[in-house]
């Protein structure tokens, strides 16, 4: 890892690897570092100690913390994470998942969750605060949980004939 600050604006790159990194305008496949701070940029996996994502795309991303703005990420790991404007299928948090604003996230998992103007297909946690629109209820999740068995369980009968 370098020591000092990487810039990388306007390229392509496999992996990068360093304690400060600040990303613009670019492709990468893989980040490692402290802190990173993306601005557009498309990154497979991140990780790193704290990491500010604004109007960027990624796949993993993995940190203490985490604040994603104007972003879209498939799986998000964090220590604190914070979303604004943003988008993810899988948030967990091991501590909290704080001020979650006008998001969409598919699956929020973490001990304390404070959202406003949210969307989400399940929470799981022990505090919930804030304006949230969850898909499934545990009342919902039962049924569905009992449909897709009873699906799959009269799939197995048939096909034994």
């Amino acid at each position: 890892m370098s020591e000092g600050a990487l810039e990388i604006e306007k390229s392509k790159a496999q992996v990068i690897e360093g304690e400060f990194i600040n990303i613009k305008q670019s492709s990468i496949r893989s980040v490692e570092g402290g802190h990173v701070e993306m601005q557009r940029v498309c990154a497979l996996t991140v990780d790193g100690e704290k990491i500010d994502a604004t109007q960027s795309a990624s796949g993993v991303i993995k940190a203490e913390e985490i604040n994603l703005n104007q972003s879209i990420c498939m799986v998000t790991v964090a220590g604190e994470a914070s979303s604004n404007s943003s988008c993810s299928l899988v948030t967990v948090a091991g501590d909290s998942i704080n001020e979650i604003n006008k998001s969409a996230v598919g699956v929020m998992v973490a001990k304390n969750i404070k959202v406003e103007n949210t969307t989400s297909l399940i929470m799981i946690a022990k505090n919930i605060e804030g304006n949230v629109k969850t898909v499934l209820d545990w009342r919902a999740a039962l049924a569905l949980g009992a449909a897709f068995g009873g699906v799959l369980g009269l799939i197995k009968i048939l096909s034994k004939r």
